[in-house]
């Protein structure tokens, strides 16, 4: 399994296929392999990168606190790593929150951007205390069936892939991703930089998602100069697994125009 010691971290990553570069970031809770669809499809005639950043998967950190931005330093040291100068960079989720902040700090190293199932906002106060009573029972309690299934029907939404990741959650470590929870629920509100991107952009959203709305979805394209209307697909939150070939259909439409 391929690792990369980079700063002060050990971050777990696969690299597949040859061609142009598309990175993907995954979403909370989540990791590297809930892109495998995506890999299956796009590594025909690309080359595409997932890897899981720091609290969740192989990945090994410091266990010190960290940023959204340090996130991104996080994406384009591993870039470095593996050469690669310049790509399309996706992501769902926390993972679009990554994606979106790539081309605000090295603007000539990103080719296009895909967001996915995202928000621009940060959370409001409301679902800051939510999400934080929850995940403070999950690192008191660890993840017990309750949240697990609570959280599998916000992010996957499907029966046999919740089952899947519930298994997962309940062999990972109860506080390893104490840090990275931080910085979800604190984010900070990037709506008055979407202005400031100007490679090509797609949002992808799908429309059972009860994460975030369609209408969040339709502010993200607003605001980015680049970007036409949202492509709305079957599926929730992780359209991207429970309906992988729409999703990856609306990805290589995008892909085909750059």
């Amino acid at each position: 399994m391929p690792f990369a010691d980079l700063r002060n971290q050990r971050f777990h990553y696969e690299d597949t296929g040859a061609g142009p570069a598309i990175v993907f970031s995954h979403g909370i809770l989540m990791d590297h392999s809930m892109w495998a669809a995506q890999v299956a499809e796009l590594s025909t005639d690309h080359r595409v990168v997932t890897w899981d950043w720091r609290g969740f998967g192989q990945t090994e950190t410091d266990g010190e606190p960290f940023s959204i931005w340090d996130q991104v330093d996080d994406l384009f040291a591993l870039l470095d790593h593996l050469g690669i100068d310049r790509c399309v960079v996706a992501g769902m989720s926390h993972g679009g929150y990554i994606t979106m902040r790539a081309p605000l700090l090295a603007p000539d190293r990103v080719r296009a951007i895909i967001p996915m199932n995202t928000n621009s906002a940060g959370l409001s106060a409301e679902e800051q205390a939510g999400y934080r009573q929850m995940f403070d029972q999950w690192m008191t309690d660890g993840p017990t069936d309750e949240l697990c299934d609570t959280f599998g029907h916000i992010i996957i939404g499907d029966p046999e892939l919740n089952a899947v990741w519930k298994r997962r959650w309940q062999e990972q470590p109860k506080d390893k991703m104490r840090e990275a929870i931080t910085v979800t629920i604190e984010l900070d509100d990037l709506r008055p930089r979407l202005s400031e991107i100007t490679c090509p952009a797609v949002v992808i959203h799908g429309v059972d998602d009860v994460a975030f709305s369609q209408d969040q979805a339709r502010e993200i394209a607003r605001l980015i100069p680049t970007s036409g209307d949202p492509v709305f697909v079957p599926g929730g939150h992780a359209a991207c697994m429970s309906h992988p070939c729409e999703t990856n259909t609306a990805i290589r439409e995008f892909l085909a125009g750059l």
